[in-house]
């Protein structure tokens, strides 16, 4: 399978007809840097129409695994992964976007451009076959310390996958502005 490149997308349920969901997990190899690669966080968005969180409960993190409604669960070992059940997402979510952030909590400031590969990759969640990928993300990084993705999102009765790569260089505060999870 070819990576899908940033702004590619393809249609899932359309390709997997009877596809329940997918499971987005991310995979990174940090190289020499250890703190990088253990403050790196993973968490979605759920968004409306206008690419807005409704609510903070709609931020899906390591201090809330899932959001009211329960479609859209953060799992693995190491909480690399969201599952997304499509059809429990709620009618008025139009996309979950997928996030990997440096947590600055311990104070170290460590930019995502560090990072000698970053992707994305959506499986089924029956058998964790992967059914997309995208490119080394890592490859477009400097200085950002969060960046959104990709996303999952309705399309014409079915479901889309997206690879965004958008970058931040502010962190998660400005990610989580511009999609509306702090007000």
């Amino acid at each position: 399978m070819a990576a899908l490149r940033r702004g590619s997308n393809v249609e899932l349920t359309r390709e997997i007809p009877g596809l329940p969901g997918i499971v987005l997990d991310v995979r990174w190899e940090a190289g020499p840097e250890p703190a990088l690669a253990d403050s790196l966080v993973m968490a979605a968005i759920l968004c409306d129409g206008a690419r807005r969180a409704r609510s903070a409960e709609d931020f899906v993190f390591f201090n809330q695994l899932t959001e009211p409604s329960r479609s859209v669960v953060l799992t693995g070992d190491d909480v690399e992964q969201v599952e997304v059940v499509f059809g429990e997402v709620p009618d008025e979510v139009s996309r979950i976007v997928a996030v990997l952030y440096a947590n600055e909590g311990n104070g170290l400031r460590r930019g995502l451009g560090r990072l000698r590969t970053l992707t994305v990759r959506g499986l089924d969640p029956r058998d964790d076959r992967e059914l997309v990928r995208s490119e080394n993300l890592a490859l477009a990084l400097d200085g950002e310390t969060a960046l959104a993705l990709g996303e999952v999102y309705r399309h014409r009765g079915g479901w889309k996958f997206k690879v965004l790569g958008e970058g931040y260089r502010a962190g998660i505060t400005a990610l989580a502005e511009d999609y509306g999870v702090l007000r």
